[in-house]
């Protein structure tokens, strides 16, 4: 019988390449689904969910995917193409870091929201200006209560 070869990939990296591997296990619209050597060809859109391979009867290994493809050809090479994936041995240790990290980019994500209304605001105010023919700290404090 012959063994799975497992690649994920995102657009800027390898996340990793496993050989000899006896199954891998991935989750798709339609529910969870096991993939072992002789595989029939495949082509799915993986939605988040997390991979998990073995290569013998010991433990699992497993990759957290934000969506992705998956094909497995010739019945033995998996590859999967997705947007960004984390790796771990454990699936709690993983669950914990997938949420730090998360959480890390939702506060990324709305200091770029608060950055991004201010310019908006500063770009308002200096049409303002330039419509008025006004300016200046007078200008500014009216429009404050205007803008808000």
């Amino acid at each position: 019988m012959t063994a799975l070869t497992l690649t994920i990939t995102t657009p800027l990296t390898v996340i990793m390449r496993a050989e000899g591997l006896r199954s891998v296990r991935a989750a798709d619209e339609s529910g969870d689904f096991g993939i072992w050597p002789g595989h029939v060809p495949l082509l799915t859109v993986l939605h988040a969910c997390v991979v998990r391979w073995r290569s013998g009867p010991g433990a699992w290994s497993y990759c957290a995917l934000r969506g992705g493809v998956m094909t497995v050809e010739r019945g033995s090479r998996i590859r999967i193409a997705c947007r960004q994936g984390v790796l771990g041995g454990d699936l709690d240790a993983l669950t914990a870091k997938v949420a730090r990290e998360a959480r890390i980019e939702e506060d990324a994500a709305r200091a770029a929201r608060i950055q991004q209304a201010r310019m908006h605001t500063e770009a308002v105010r200096q049409i303002m200006r330039h419509l008025s023919g006004t300016g200046g700290p007078a200008f500014d404090a009216a429009m404050d209560g205007f803008l808000s």
